[in-house]
């Protein structure tokens, strides 16, 4: 029972971290792509920093985990990690975005293998605080941030729910 919650937890923050991660590399090939182009970004795109999205996504969670009042401290803690995580994720990309026009393809590479690194200490960050506040949820609660984390959504994936039987 124990491996199974650590499985789900683990897999659960992979599924965040790996999210973040492909938003902020988004972000920086979007800004590439244009370079190349030759075009100018319209004045109406706004690029939104990994601490915004972070905030949103607190707001998104604690609503649909529906943390409760005894949960709140563990909520803290965890919210507090995933902060911390976004403000450096937020400086990484600030420091590519400053670099990226004088950087070949090896530090480029260098600069991938960086951020692939600092996901993974973020990742080592989140899992205890993540853990405690799973250990606190009643069995519904898991049950959703079960779902919520395995698919991104607040339902049954398509890609998974095509391979169950009917």
């Amino acid at each position: 029972m124990k491996q199974k919650v650590y499985q789900v937890a683990f897999s659960a923050t992979l599924v965040v971290m790996t999210v973040a991660f492909l938003f902020t590399i988004f972000l920086a090939n979007a800004s590439l792509s244009f370079a190349s182009s030759g075009k100018t970004k319209s004045s109406e795109i706004v690029v939104s920093s990994a601490a915004d999205h972070t905030e949103a996504r607190i707001k998104q969670l604690h609503g649909a985990l529906k943390i409760t009042e005894t949960q709140e401290e563990l909520w803290g803690n965890l919210t507090q990690v995933m902060r911390e995580n976004a403000k450096d994720m937020d400086a990484l990309t600030k420091d590519r975005a400053e670099n990226t026009k004088t950087t070949n393809a090896v530090e480029h590479m260098k600069l991938h293998s960086q951020i692939t690194e600092v996901h993974l200490d973020q990742l080592k960050k989140f899992i205890p605080p993540f853990e405690a506040l799973y250990a606190s949820m009643s069995d519904n609660q898991k049950k959703n941030a079960d779902t919520i984390f395995r698919t991104g959504k607040y339902g049954k994936h398509y890609r998974t729910a095509r391979y169950e039987k009917h």
